[in-house]
């Protein structure tokens, strides 16, 4: 998969823009605030329809301007597609090859990517938010059906959340009103729990022979998905469900003092474990770093398999936070197999002796110009 061209307009601090980027490796200099990562995330945005740095889509349009517009031409191993994304004020226009798609579904996974930036190697060490994040970004762009029960998912439990806390506990209709409400959670709930045991599953095969390359044989590594309740079995999609409904029965009382929705999905967290014992608890700096590292590379293996083809690989900044060894295992791992975009503030901060048919551009002010 290669993003062979990119067009912007009116993307934050940049007013337009066309590249040619059809290299295997390109590099993106300037000092900070240019805007290098704005063109990493204006990918990211063509493949998600959504920015991996704000939830608010207006901070992605320059500030004089009213929408903005995004164009990749994308090849993949069976065709290329004109991927076209608008976005304003009134909501977001997406087509494949002209044609308009009726739901941002049938658009999101026309590009694979996976994004590696400073804030990734938050991922072990950093809140549950952030690893929930690191699920649903994958999972998001292999299984459209995710995305659908996630976004409902997601709506349920601020209304219930809302519920709650205008609720009268003795009031018959109110509790009628939330078995309503928790009735939705656990539909949607219970498929975004199998889809995450699922990619946990497949994540585990993958970083396990990856980190055990990048240790030479000196660490294993597990990764454990940890569901908001106990659950018995995943397998058996009602029995998941009597699990979950009894949990949420038993927490009843709790969420009306808390004002809260107490259980499900959007509590769910991940465990990492080097030798068995607790990354975050008890692994050294370097361990945490090569943790995160061992889980990106294992996600360029995991949509691979996933989706037929290696994803673009997106590097914002994030080679100047790796050392000599870590930045030799990635550059190797990516290096004549998937088409990578690297930003950096210069390019001696790069093992480049390390990268080949790699193509530079520099960026001053939101203009760029290929070297």
């Amino acid at each position: 998969m290669f993003v062979k061209q990119l067009s912007l307009e009116n993307y934050r601090n940049i007013e337009r823009l066309q590249l040619q980027t059809d290299a295997p490796v390109n590099i993106i200099i300037g000092p900070n605030a240019q805007g290098k990562t704005n063109i990493l995330e204006s990918i990211f945005v063509l493949a998600l329809t959504k920015s991996h740095r704000t939830n608010k889509d207006k901070e992605i349009i320059s500030w004089d301007a009213e929408s903005t517009r995004i164009i990749g031409e994308i090849e993949k191993k069976y065709g290329t597609n004109m991927l076209d994304l608008q976005i304003n004020a009134r909501g977001k226009t997406a087509k494949i090859n002209g044609l308009e798609q009726r739901k941002l579904s049938g658009f999101i996974g026309s590009l694979n990517v996976v994004m590696f930036a400073p804030e990734d190697l938050e991922i072990v060490k950093g809140s549950p938010g952030v690893r929930r994040r690191f699920m649903d970004m994958e999972l998001g762009q292999v299984h459209p059906s995710y995305l659908h029960h996630l976004l409902q998912y997601q709506k349920i439990v601020v209304q219930k959340n809302a519920a709650i806390k205008k609720m009268n506990i003795h009031n018959d209709a109110h509790q009628v009103m939330m078995d309503v409400w928790n009735e939705q959670l656990v539909e949607h709930g219970v498929r975004i729990m199998k889809n995450r045991q699922s990619f946990i599953n497949k994540l585990q095969k993958w970083a396990a022979q990856i980190h055990s390359g990048i240790t030479n044989g000196k660490e294993t590594i597990r990764i454990e998905y940890r569901p908001s309740f106990e659950c018995e079995e995943f397998q058996d999609e009602t029995v998941l469900i009597n699990q979950f409904m009894i949990k949420l029965s038993q927490v009843r009382e709790q969420e009306q003092r808390r004002g809260i929705c107490l259980v499900g999905p959007h509590r769910d967290d991940l465990g990492f474990y080097i030798n068995e014992k607790e990354v975050l608890a008890y692994g050294s700096q370097g361990q945490q770093r090569t943790t995160a590292l061992s889980l990106k590379l294992a996600e360029l293996e995991l949509m691979r398999e996933e989706v037929g083809e290696y994803p673009v690989l997106l590097l914002d900044d994030v080679l100047s936070e790796l050392d000599q060894f870590r930045q030799t295992q990635l550059i190797e791992t990516f290096q004549d197999k998937v088409q990578t975009f690297i930003t950096t503030t210069g390019i001696e901060s790069i093992n480049a002796s390390k990268v080949n048919r790699a193509k530079l551009f520099h960026i001053q002010d939101g203009q760029v110009r290929a070297q």
